[in-house]
């Protein structure tokens, strides 16, 4: 079968959004309660996510590692890595004289990562909060997170982390959801997404967790503003990358030498 024709990408100008006025800085649910969440839904999370997505998902994370710039016997940590698919294509990035370390809040999730991934010895999968990575500063080479910033209690102190773990000269890489542009589309997508989301949660016996996916992007900071909170952060040379018509942003920063 052949691959999907992908939507066009866009690229937008981040030097607009500095100021969070009508974000929120973080998701208000207790960690606890989200890490319970991703719990129950782990045995179907890759399911779902390809459903979601018409299989586009696999595109948005060859793109995420591209951005890390990792190579052979590099190295990148994977917050909120969940099953361990970014991780994975980390792995391959850097070869098996790398190190890639995949991190979750979430056992179940790990689990999960670990049955399918275990066997590469240059990946390891840690249980820990991407707010207090267990890591000393300035030991990676890249990190990344997808689509799990918008569960972090802080956006700010999770990019700030990953900032302090990274190398001088390292990157920074953040794949996401968005509200894409213009408005209407915007609107439009919002409402597909809340509808989509809970069926196909209730198709696979989870639709309370899958409930919570269209809410955890309620009052999230925009592209733009997202780019504005790794600038505050001290990051430097932020882009941002619109794909799959504007609803998923890919956000890259850099670890200046003096940060």
């Amino acid at each position: 079968m052949s691959e999907a024709k992908p939507p066009a990408d866009s690229s937008v100008d981040p030097s607009v959004g500095d100021r969070h006025i009508h974000s929120r800085a973080g998701n208000p649910v207790p960690e606890p309660r989200v890490a319970s969440m991703f719990d129950s839904i782990a045995p179907v999370y890759d399911r779902m996510n390809t459903i979601m997505t018409a299989g586009l998902d696999g595109r948005w994370r060859r793109a995420a590692v591209r951005a890390t710039r990792v190579t052979a016997g590099g190295s990148a940590v994977d917050l909120a890595c969940g099953t361990g698919k970014l991780t994975a294509a980390l792995a391959v990035a850097v070869g098996p004289n790398g190190r890639v370390v995949g991190v979750d809040l979430s056992t179940a999730m790990l689990e999960e990562a670990r049955r399918a991934f275990g066997d590469l010895a240059q990946i390891e999968f840690v249980a820990g909060n991407a707010l207090a990575l267990p890591f000393e500063a300035n030991v990676f080479d890249a990190a990344t997170i997808a689509f799990g910033l918008r569960n972090l209690a802080s956006f700010a102190d999770g990019f700030r982390e990953m900032a302090r773990v990274v190398r001088p000269g390292g990157r920074v890489v953040c794949l996401e959801l968005t509200t894409p542009r213009p408005k209407i589309l915007g609107r439009f997508y919002t409402g597909v997404f809340g509808r989509m989301a809970p069926l196909v949660g209730r198709a696979f016996g989870r639709r309370e967790a899958y409930a919570y996916l269209p809410h955890s992007l309620d009052g999230f900071p925009s592209a733009e503003e997202l780019a504005g909170t790794m600038r505050g952060v001290g990051l430097a040379n932020v882009k941002v990358r619109r794909l799959a018509l504007g609803a998923v942003a890919l956000h890259t920063g850099e670890v200046p030498q003096n940060l």
